[in-house]
Formats: structure tokens, C-alpha cells, sequence
């Protein structure tokens, strides 16, 4: 009833941007916040970026892309974005996005995530 689809990965060189989109959709009735993680091969999955979504936004980074990346929400549009500037070969992996989220008054607020988005930064 939910969904979530990112897009914008690619292959990129260092130093390079990109822009990777997500946009939930279905039978939402709020939504706390939306997060992009990551993982790449043989790693955990870690969180890159996060903004609330009520009120002014409120952003939180991983330490290793602060100052670099920058997360922004439209909340018209049920959608957040990741911008990433100068890119390293560290930065490879899957980009997920996650939103928590109710799809009801009554329901709890439960994490949905997307399918995940290649990035590969590489000359």
C-alpha cells in the first residue's frame, strides 16, 4: 500500500555530484521522517542523511559526508533528496530510502524503504 522509489544513481567520477530523489506513495496519513542510507558490499547498512518532516526540518548527518551531502524534502510531494558533491570512491554503494510512517490514525508508525539505487563513484 506503500511505496517507495528512489532514483538518480549512477556512475560518477571523484569529485563529481549527484542527485538522488525519493517519493513515497499510497495510503499515507503522515509521515514522521524520511533517512537515506547506505551499504555497500560486505558492510552494514548505515544511515547518510535524515530531515523530520513536520515543522522546519530538522537534519542529521553521518560524519563522513557532512559537508558534502545536503538532504532537502518537499513535503507537498511526499519526497526527500540527496544532494552529494564531491564524491569519493567511498561513497559506492546502494542507496536506500526510508520513511517512517503511518498509513492511518490508529496504525503505529512503521519504517518503509525503497528498492535502493546504485551509486559508483569511480574514474
Amino acid at each position: 500500500q506503500v511505496q517507495l522509489v528512489e532514483s538518480g544513481g549512477g556512475l560518477v567520477q571523484p569529485g563529481g555530484s549527484l542527485r538522488l530523489s525519493c517519493t513515497a506513495s499510497g495510503s499515507i496519513f503522515d509521515i514522521n521522517y524520511m533517512a537515506w542510507y547506505r551499504q555497500a558490499p560486505g558492510k552494514e547498512r548505515e544511515m547518510v542523511a535524515l530531515i523530520t518532516i513536520p515543522g522546519s526540518g530538522t537534519t542529521v548527518y553521518e560524519d563522513s559526508v557532512k559537508g558534502r551531502f545536503t538532504i532537502s524534502r518537499d513535503n507537498a510531494k511526499n519526497a526527500v533528496y540527496l544532494q552529494m558533491n564531491s564524491l569519493k570512491p567511498e561513497d559506492t554503494a546502494v542507496y536506500y530510502c526510508k520513511a517512517l510512517l503511518r498509513t492511518s490514525t490508529w496504525s503505529a508508525p512503521t519504517n518503509y524503504w525503497g528498492q535502493g539505487t546504485q551509486v559508483t563513484v569511480s574514474s
